[in-house]
């Protein structure tokens, strides 16, 4: 297709705006460049689709890392949530996660007038159906209306609307999620330009209207005051918070299903697509768990102008006669009314392992990609790649080195490293399990990470910078405050109390690695003074796991020295002696930037590495 007209000049055009296109064109243009963010519909950005929530397990941690870089969806958060937990409270603080219920349609207005009112940034409502490229690297993006948008970078950024088709029972359509128009223009193109295209499929649950609920025979779901805020920006959370409730499926709702399996669309093979594993439909959870005779099921408020609730856990494709008669079998749903049905959802995304660390396409210079289309599933997920997509099509049109965050170094790191590196046949979920070192990587340390980096890239403005600064400072006064040794006397007296004994005075230190909380130190000394309690937490747990936490930074600094061997781009494996056929056809295939990148390709053993080594060497 060509254009018609010249629509403007830009250094750089963001398609799509969902979470990934929404941060990536903020990065973008709060970076200086000059930013086009094209979306199909202007009422769809950053719309939760599905959940109306942000975190969750190891989600919580990319929002907070997210927030720590320069982003936006923590702030926007934040503003908006009807109520705030941390989940996993009873385990280490590795894997305890923030996870918040937000206002869907304050989100998407909080979000769109942060973008409407950010320099550089034109906001507009189109729908891309070409890239443009010559001598290998972008030089526009043409609207479906044959306007030019001209620029020297461009982030894909398409989420579910590619070819998107919608499945309810018998029925199917070419949509978008939530009724939005789908985008039918773009795939041929990506095609053409090199990228491999798979077929994915997600869903969603139906909403429910909350008049109609009997929360009676719900179980109430509280949420907590005494957590902190995803963003550093944010002073205190909302002490009034909206509670959720939980219900379960029953025998009676499991017997509706089995009965009706043949009608669905994902069991009758009209779906085609490759579902998420670890958000399985409920046809699925009852198929594949038979020996369960009930699942949970979370009541979730839209928002605060709705009465629309949210079926957390009944994902499904079954028709709409199925639905309401599986719904009513629910207690407190029994006189439910539906006010939109649930529905699966096919889409289009690409391959991976054809994209760079730097989430850059391999084949075309400037050319991005970030969020669904990279196969990934989760609003946080996208997010943080649309902000680090954004950040190097930035520094790419300034000549600078590329923001690459290392697996050691942060969750987004994890994230970009699985998908370039091992690439993924499903819809990607992060995990905390993914992460080797999640002990360091906890998500109260998240500025003390990467807010150095995000300056250094451009993303972190004065506010936050000093804001960081300030918290290192007072991290740095409660370690020293943790390091000093107590008197004798009173400290016999405080551990006697607690069944302990000791010859001679402690520190602080000691006592939390004996087990005793910060929070009983401070109130029995009067310790820690003007330490607010965020800061004392994330102290005491570095205290407590500080033998952990030494190994787990001597294991990445190993880790960085094969990171730090660089391999030739134009490397001919195929030639290399004393590689193994599958290494030689794995490493061609995706062409690792570095030795530690290599060594994580399926595939790849150690022995092929020592090959690599002596090879580099010569």
């Amino acid at each position: 297709m060509k254009g018609v007209y010249l629509e403007g000049v830009y250094d750089a055009v963001v398609i799509g705006a969902g979470h990934a296109g929404c941060e990536a064109a903020l990065a973008l243009a709060r970076t200086g460049q000059k930013t086009a963010l094209l979306s199909l519909n202007l009422d769809g950005i950053a719309f939760m689709a599905c959940n109306p929530s942000i975190g969750g397990t190891a989600k919580g941690h990319l929002v907070r890392e997210l927030d720590a870089l320069g982003g936006e969806m923590g702030v926007i958060a934040d503003k908006t949530m009807l109520q705030i937990k941390m989940l996993n409270r009873g385990k280490g603080a590795a894997v305890q996660s923030l996870r918040a219920q937000t206002d869907k349609n304050r989100y998407h207005a909080e979000m769109k007038k942060v973008l409407e009112n950010t320099q550089n940034l034109r906001v507009i409502q189109s729908e891309a159906a070409e890239i443009l490229t010559e001598n290998g690297c972008v030089t526009g993006v043409v609207s479906a209306y044959g306007g030019v948008f001209e620029c020297r970078a461009a982030v894909i950024a398409t989420g579910v609307y590619l070819n998107g088709k919608v499945f309810a029972g018998e029925y199917s359509a070419e949509s978008g999620p939530s009724g939005f128009a789908p985008a039918n223009r773009l795939t041929a193109n990506l095609i053409d330009l090199g990228f491999n295209v798979r077929r994915f499929k997600t869903g969603t649950p139906a909403r429910i209207n909350g008049r109609t609920i009997d929360y009676s025979k719900c179980e109430i779901q509280y949420g907590e005051t005494d957590v902190y805020p995803f963003s550093y920006l944010t002073e205190r959370l909302p002490v009034k918070q909206t509670p959720c409730y939980l219900t379960y499926t029953n025998p009676k709702t499991h017997e509706i299903i089995l009965k009706n399996l043949s009608r669905s669309p994902l069991y009758g093979g009209a779906i085609k697509g490759i579902g998420p594993r670890y958000c399985p439909s409920i046809e699925d959870k009852v198929v594949r768990f038979a020996d369960k005779n009930r699942h949970q099921i979370f009541l979730e408020p839209e928002g605060a102008d709705t009465d629309e609730v949210y079926v957390q856990g009944m994902s499904t494709s079954l028709p709409h006669d199925v639905q309401k008669e599986m719904y009513r079998t629910i207690a407190g749903l029994e006189n439910c009314e539906i006010m939109r049905y649930a529905y699966a959802i096919e889409y289009d995304c690409i391959d991976t392992l054809d994209v760079l660390p730097t989430l850059a396409f391999k084949k075309i210079a400037g050319l991005y990609t970030a969020g669904q289309i990279n196969g990934t599933s989760g609003y946080e997920e996208a997010a943080v790649q649309g902000l680090v997509a954004g950040a190097n099509a930035s520094l790419y049109l300034q000549g600078k080195e590329p923001l690459i965050l290392g697996r050691g170094e942060a969750y987004a790191g994890v994230l970009i490293d699985d998908l370039v590196t091992k690439g993924t046949n499903e819809p990607y979920r992060i995990m905390t399990s993914r992460a080797e070192y999640r002990l360091l990587l906890r998500q109260d340390n998240a500025d003390m990470r990467l807010t150095e980096k995000g300056r250094k890239a451009g993303l972190v403005n004065d506010e936050r910078y000093e804001i960081y600064l300030k918290r290192k400072e007072l991290i740095s006064k409660c370690r020293e405050e943790m390091n000093e040794n107590r008197s004798p006397k009173f400290v016999a007296e405080f551990l006697a109390a607690r069944g302990e004994s000791v010859n001679g005075g402690i520190s602080y230190k000691d006592m939390v690695k004996r087990g005793i909380p910060a929070s009983d130190i401070r109130q029995y000394f009067g310790a820690f003074e003007g330490i607010p309690q965020d800061v004392l937490e994330s102290c005491e747990t570095d205290a407590k796991y500080e033998g952990y936490l030494a190994k787990g930074l001597e294991q990445i600094e190993k880790a960085k020295r094969l990171e730090n061997k660089l391999l030739p781009e134009d490397i001919d494996y195929l030639s290399i002696d004393g590689l193994r056929t599958e290494a030689r056809q794995k490493l061609d295939k995706i062409r690792p930037v570095s030795l530690g990148q290599a060594s994580r390709i399926s595939g790849v053993n150690p022995a092929d590495i020592a090959v690599l080594m002596v090879y580099l060497k010569k």
